[in-house]
This record gives structure tokens, C-alpha cells and sequence, in this order.
């Protein structure tokens, strides 16, 4: 299953821990789970993950550049998707669109409004594990 992970979810797990580890570690050790990404999406990764503001040091920050160059398949995004509510948020649907992506994990409820343009399943991260990652275990 191809699974797109939102850049909060990303930067949740590197914070904090807990439950977006958990989903990522998941998706990341399923044979059956693809990390789905674009060259956008990899590029918002990459520029979050060095805001100052959030204070990830340089040494966390290169090994999950690493981790997610290496863990990820990276789509050629061939559709364009407009969505006024969240502009910036388009990369992630276009993302799941162009791969058939049967998840979008996000913690940002702006993607609620998203559902009726994709068939992707858009799911935050309990109701990942919940529904998903209970199922495995």
C-alpha cells in the first residue's frame, strides 16, 4: 500500500516521539507499505527540517534527510490539483493522486475538505493506527 506522510507528521515524530513514530517505524517495516513522496514534498521535508525556529540539530536533521532518502520512493507528480483552502497542501494530494496512493496521514484537519478529490483515504495519525496499524498487530 503506498502511503504519502504530511510534513507534520514528519516533523512531530523528530520532536516528540510517540505516536508518529510509531506510523512511520510501521509503514516503514511492512513489506506491503510504500513511503511515497515527490521531488516537492522532499523539498518541503528538507526546508522545514531546518527551520530555526524548531531547534533540530544539524546531525538529527542530515540522518533523516538520509533515513527518508533511502526509505522512500520518490513519484513523478503528473497532476495538478487546486486547493484554495491550503494552496501549499496541493503537493501532498497531487502526490497521492499521481501515485494511487491508498493513505494520506496528516495531522492538519485543512485536509478534511480535501476527501472529495482524491480517493485516498486522508487519515490523521490515531485514526491511522486505530484503523490501520491495529489491524497488523
Amino acid at each position: 500500500m503506498k502511503v504519502v506522510i504530511d510534513t507534520n507528521v514528519l516533523v512531530s515524530e523528530v520532536l516528540r516521539d510517540r505516536d508518529p513514530e510509531a506510523v512511520i517505524l510501521f509503514v516503514l517495516e511492512q513489506d506491503d507499505f510504500t513511503w511515497i513522496v515527490s521531488e516537492d514534498i522532499l523539498i518541503e521535508y528538507r526546508s522545514v527540517l531546518a527551520r530555526k525556529r524548531l531547534g533540530i540539530p544539524d546531525l538529527i536533521q542530515q540522518r533523516w534527510l538520509q533515513l527518508i532518502g533511502s526509505l522512500t520512493s520518490i513519484v513523478s507528480v503528473d497532476q495538478t490539483i487546486s486547493f484554495p483552502r491550503d494552496p501549499k497542501d496541493a503537493k501532498f494530494l497531487a502526490c497521492a493522486l499521481s501515485a494511487k496512493a491508498e493513505f494520506l496521514i496528516t495531522g492538519d484537519r485543512d485536509f478534511s475538505e480535501a476527501q472529495r478529490l482524491l480517493s485516498t483515504t486522508i487519515l490523521s495519525v490515531s485514526q491511522f493506527k486505530r484503523l490501520v496499524y491495529a489491524g497488523y498487530s
